[in-house]
């Protein structure tokens, strides 16, 4: 019986020592103190509810980075087509000042029809495969260019996304009210101008100027929309990487491991062992010899 004991108790110490070990080992190697809920049942259940809260938080910060490369992509295109109207603007005050011939007058007729196609090359911008500017409608084309002239096959859709906790925004202006709103259309402005330059008639090309320059100034007004947009979007992704830093903080303060502890405690785990085992193999065949006589 007490050769039973002695040896029951130095197996337990040997498993013990090396549970020990192990234990140390996984913390080092994880980073982490608590591996598993048995650890520390109280912390592994709080670190549950913050991890919930990374993920959603990380999810925040996808969301609003891809809605910062769609708005950046929105505010080029609307910047690219500020700068073709301001070319044609130019073109039409050219063609109005009665002193051109027919033909350099088809000549800038033509230019603006240029202007045109660069503008319904802008208003079918997309960003990772869906048109910005067709409202809801984001799988097709918006505006295509028929016999009959510019057609718009969008809707005036608004877009909604959801940037963080309970804080939803609107993410699109639809192509309708960008580039074809009554009294300030762009596209209609310019095929008046086309075609005021192609019949040369000045007061009609001096007329049809004038319809550009307002279209311009109104869509420079609705290209607001994304600068403010960025900036909301901006201020959010401030905040949520402040979160996240701070749940990374929580975490580390819950679960993680003192690295330089953890590595103390594999030597001395290491160290307990060997001393068990060199123990157990000294004890145990002089205690055997001992009850066999």
């Amino acid at each position: 019986m007490r050769v039973t004991n002695m040896t029951d108790n130095m197996l337990a110490a040997i498993w013990q020592t090396q549970t020990n070990e192990q234990t140390a080992l996984q913390q080092l190697a994880s980073g982490k103190r608590v591996n598993r809920p048995s650890d520390d049942p109280a912390a592994a259940a709080a670190d549950v509810l913050n991890q919930n809260e990374q993920s959603e938080v990380d999810q925040y910060l996808q969301s609003t980075t891809s809605l910062n490369g769609m708005f950046q992509t929105a505010d080029s295109a609307l910047a690219s087509t500020i700068t073709a109207l301001n070319q044609a603007v130019s073109l039409g005050t050219e063609g109005a000042n009665g002193t051109l011939s027919t033909s350099n007058l088809q000549t800038i007729a033509a230019s603006v029809q240029g202007v045109l196609g660069q503008v319904l090359q802008m208003a079918n911008s997309t960003y990772q495969g869906s048109y910005i500017f067709g409202g809801t409608a984001t799988t097709s084309a918006p505006f295509s260019n028929t016999a009959n002239g510019v057609v718009y096959s969008g809707n005036s859709g608004l877009n909604q996304s959801t940037i963080a906790d309970g804080r939803s925004i609107q993410t699109n202006v639809p192509g309708s009210q960008l580039f074809m709103q009554p009294g300030s259309d762009v596209i209609g402005s310019l095929q008046q101008l086309v075609t005021a330059l192609q019949g040369g008639d000045s007061a009609a090309i001096s007329s049809a100027t004038t319809s550009v320059s307002n279209a311009l100034n109104y869509l420079s007004s609705q290209r607001l929309f994304y600068s403010n947009a960025m900036n909301q979007v901006n201020d959010e992704q401030t905040s949520l990487n402040q979160q996240s830093t701070n749940l990374k903080a929580q975490e580390n303060a819950l679960v993680g491991a003192d690295m330089t502890q953890a590595a103390l405690a594999v030597t001395q785990a290491q160290t307990a062992n060997q001393a068990v085992l060199a123990a157990t193999a000294k004890v145990l065949p002089v205690t055997l010899l001992d009850y066999l006589q």
